[in-house]
């Protein structure tokens, strides 16, 4: 066996799971594929991981992509070599030669079986000896400037010098499926995303104020819902046209009720667009953020659909939301510029407290079901996906 560039990928909370984990893993093995499916790939699956492998993307590359998919906790880039120490230090001094520097380093070795009779102290002194004698580098098994990562298997044996952290959480679709309320702000991409790490697949729903507004707002809706599509392999994105109804809200005498009748307006929506398998909606709300996130108000959105709503971030501060969404690459997007269709006809004070009783009358005279009707004949849908070419993957044992 030469060496070959491989990816470990390791499971994360799956690992936790008991009689169905199986599942999980399908599940986990699936969105692999999907994501990969625009090269020619190759998994093999061992006990808690996977060893990805592609003549078509270079380790680093194909880490970089693996390291997008959720459910896996560690992804490493190796070389994979046949089973003894001889080949284990020679991929080791490779590896650090062409790194170049005189870098210090130390050797991690974990074994799985006892497919090599070193232990694995024996091993990493052994590979530890060859790199000084053929390199003259420092050992420093305290602060080392470069880790030598060694992992013997029963079939063989990988080594590499990157250890970098996955998403973690659980695969997109294990959980679920979820309709996403999403605005073009920080909130509500940070909040998509948090689901899916939780293992809901998601597809969205972004309100705009049209013919009120120009198509700002949608354009960034899309651009947001792309690139949490690294996330998961493909998601629709419905257009509602509100403005209308917007109108017609403030004309039948809204005033500081106005942006919690255009909530109860969106969740209504939403819950129509719902698939059958979408059996929640999502939004981007954190407590008493702004007047209408208040206990309250939220209580009262509530109250007008029947499905369920989560809110990953009810507990998160803004500040914690805006770093979030730079580490996942939405906020950039989130700060463009759009007519954001919850800015149209705000009254001059927003009520911070209401009940599902004041909006009786309200909805009466705006005849909201009709308003939700017309909305929903002018909605668009559009699919969301990353291009890839038909699958050419090949799994082995």
């Amino acid at each position: 066996m030469e060496a070959t560039s491989c990816v470990l990928a390791k499971y994360g909370e799956i690992t936790l799971k008991g009689r169905n984990r199986s599942r999980f893993e399908r599940t986990l093995l699936t969105n692999l594929r999907e994501s990969l499916s625009d090269l020619e790939v190759r998994i093999r699956r061992r006990g808690g991981f996977l060893v990805v492998s592609s003549h078509d993307c270079a380790g680093e590359e194909l880490a970089r992509r693996l390291r997008d998919v959720m459910g896996f906790s560690v992804v490493q880039p190796m070389l994979r070599v046949p089973c003894s120490p001889e080949a284990a230090a020679s991929a080791a001094v490779e590896l650090l030669r062409a790194r170049g520097g005189e870098h210090s380093f130390a050797v991690r070795v974990r074994r799985r079986g006892t497919a090599v009779a070193m232990s694995s102290d024996e091993l990493a002194a052994y590979i530890g000896a060859r790199v000084c004698g053929e390199l003259g580098r420092t050992v420093d098994l305290r602060t080392p400037d470069t880790t030598v990562f060694v992992e013997v298997d029963p079939r063989e044996i990988f080594v590499g010098l990157h250890r970098h952290p996955g998403q973690g959480g659980l695969p997109v679709g294990a959980t679920g499926a979820a309709l996403v309320l999403l605005s073009g702000g920080y909130d509500s991409p940070v909040a998509a995303y948090r689901a899916m790490r939780r293992g809901l697949r998601c597809d969205f729903v972004h309100f705009t104020g049209a013919p009120f507004t120009d198509a700002a707002s949608a354009y960034k809706a899309y651009a947001l819902a792309y690139e949490l599509t690294r996330f998961q392999p493909h998601a629709r994105l419905h257009l509602v046209p509100v403005g209308h109804a917007q109108k017609a809200l403030a004309i039948a005498g809204a005033g500081p009720l106005q942006t919690m009748a255009h909530r109860r307006l969106y969740l209504r929506l939403a819950e129509r667009l719902a698939t059958a398998d979408q059996r929640v909606l999502l939004t981007g709300d954190s407590l008493g953020q702004v007047a209408s996130q208040t206990l309250d108000n939220l209580l009262t959105a509530d109250h007008a659909c029947a499905l369920p709503v989560l809110r990953p971030l009810i507990g998160w501060d803004k500040q914690e939301i805006l770093d979030e969404a730079r580490r996942i690459g939405t906020f950039d997007i989130s700060t463009l510029p759009d007519q954001d269709c919850c800015r149209l006809f705000t009254p001059p004070s927003v009520a911070t407290r209401s009940t599902p009783a004041q909006f009786d009358p309200i909805d009466t005279r705006a005849d909201i079901e009709t308003l939700i009707d017309d909305a929903l004949t002018r909605t668009r849908t559009l699919a969301v996906q990353r291009a890839a070419a038909p699958p050419r993957h090949r799994a082995a044992g």
